[in-house]
C-alpha cells in the first residue's frame, strides 16, 4: 500500500489539505496526517480544526512514499520555520522521493534551493521565493519528483496529480470519474 504524509501546521489552507487527504484515501493510499505543532489539534486558516493522526516527532517518515505540504500563508510560514520539516524535505529530495506542495508552500522548496532549474507553479505573488525556478502559469506542474499546485481552486487537480504520480493516469482517471470531475 502506498503511504503519504500530509504535514499540518496552524494556519494551513483547509481545502488544499482535506481535498488531498480525501482523494488519496479514495485511491486506497494510507494517508498519515502529521501535526508539526506539538498538539494533535491543528487550526486551519479559516477556523476549521483538524485532528491529526500523528505528531511530527512520532511519525515514521522512512515508511512514506510522498510528503505533501498544504499552503496557506500562515501555515506555510509555520512549516518553513520547523527545522524537522526542512530536514525531511531535503532528505526526500536527495533520495528523489516525491515531494508535493500547493499554493504558498512551494516557496519552502524554493528557499531550500530544490527548485533551481525546475518548472513549478505557486500562488500568485509567491514567485519571488521560487529562486531559479521556471514559473509555469498552470494549476499543477510535475517536474521529476517535485509536484506543485497553484492554489485552493486547483486542489482537485493537484490531488489527482498526486494519485497519478503514485500509481498511473488510469488510477487518477478512475478517482476523477468516481467524483464526477
Amino acid at each position: 500500500m502506498k503511504k503519504v504524509c500530509v504535514l499540518l501546521a496552524d494556519g494551513f489552507e483547509e481545502i488544499e489539505a482535506i481535498t488531498v487527504i480525501d482523494l488519496l484515501r479514495r485511491a486506497n493510499v494510507f494517508v498519515d496526517t502529521v501535526s508539526i505543532t506539538g498538539d494533535h489539534t491543528v487550526h486551519g486558516g479559516h477556523g476549521i480544526n483538524v485532528q491529526s493522526e500523528d505528531l511530527f516527532e512520532e511519525a515514521d517518515f522512512a515508511e512514506m512514499d510522498m510528503v505533501v505540504l498544504p499552503g496557506g500563508g500562515v501555515g506555510t510560514a509555520n512549516l518553513a520555520e520547523h527545522p524537522g520539516v526542512r530536514r525531511l524535505i531535503l532528505d526526500f529530495n536527495k533520495d528523489e522521493k516525491p515531494l508535493a506542495a500547493i499554493c504558498a508552500a512551494p516557496s519552502i522548496f524554493g528557499k531550500l534551493g530544490i527548485l533551481k532549474g525546475r518548472r513549478a507553479t505557486c500562488y500568485p505573488g509567491v514567485e519571488k521565493d521560487l529562486h531559479g525556478t521556471v514559473i509555469m502559469d498552470r494549476s499543477v506542474v510535475v517536474d521529476g519528483n517535485i509536484i506543485t499546485g497553484r492554489s485552493a481552486g486547483g486542489a482537485i487537480d493537484f490531488a489527482l496529480a498526486l494519485i497519478e504520480a503514485l500509481f498511473d493516469r488510469k488510477k487518477a482517471k478512475e478517482i476523477a470519474d468516481a467524483i464526477v470531475y
